[in-house]
């Protein structure tokens, strides 16, 4: 399922990323070697050299046992029975993309640049493999739950919370922006869309999420 979720974002943003999200996932034991917090099911670990950028993408065993059911089935199967886990997963690929794409580009990029786009990318992977008949109907579902619908650990700290939560504002602003081209099933427009902001840097995005706000 990581591939299957890697390929999908990869044909939303129109790219292609030869490190493939799979052959960089660690054990629970390595991510803590590498310096992994455990607080979360998903977490991505860099280390930045002078000429190169290293990676592993910790994906909790207990998050992968829940998706392993719905690994040969139609994702529909999935998003019924564990969005949550899905979005995880999600989130996890990507970050592990963007990184890649934003390293391999030559560009810094921020935390919160960082989470607001894995909060796009979740919306846009579940709403494009509804697409079609009830799509309206399900974009709005969809904004609710990964919007609103929504609580942060209490182990957070100011900063992190702050981060997440503004992470949650722009992407929704972003999202919520989308809504039109979902209703009229505008598929190219929402596509050259995503694929425009996912191009942009640093504030030029964190401004263009905004917009409208």
């Amino acid at each position: 399922m990581i591939g299957r979720m890697q390929d999908h974002l990869q044909a939303i943003y129109g790219f292609t990323c030869e490190a493939r999200a799979e052959t960089f996932v660690v054990d629970t034991e390595a991510a803590v070697q590498l310096g992994g917090t455990g607080r979360a099911e998903e977490e991505l670990l860099v280390s930045e050299g002078e000429d190169a950028l290293e990676l592993a993408l910790y994906l909790a065993p207990s998050l992968l046992d829940r998706l392993k059911p719905y690994e040969a089935g139609p994702v529909g199967y999935v998003l019924d029975g564990d969005l949550d886990g899905y979005c995880q997963l999600a989130e996890g690929v990507s970050h592990f993309l963007y990184v890649a794409h934003t390293a391999a580009h030559g560009r810094a990029l921020s935390l919160l640049e960082l989470e607001a786009q894995a909060e796009v990318d979740k919306f846009a992977v579940c709403l494009l493999h509804r697409w079609g008949e009830g799509v309206k109907a399900w974009s709005e579902e969809l904004l609710l739950r990964l919007f609103d619908r929504i609580s942060y650990r209490p182990s957070l700290s100011s900063q992190e919370r702050w981060r997440y939560e503004e992470a949650n504002r722009l992407s929704r602003n972003f999202c919520s922006r989308m809504m039109g081209h979902v209703g009229g099933r505008r598929l190219d427009r929402l596509l050259s869309d995503l694929r425009y902001a996912y191009r942009l840097g640093a504030e030029a995005k964190l401004r263009h999420f905004s917009q409208g706000m």
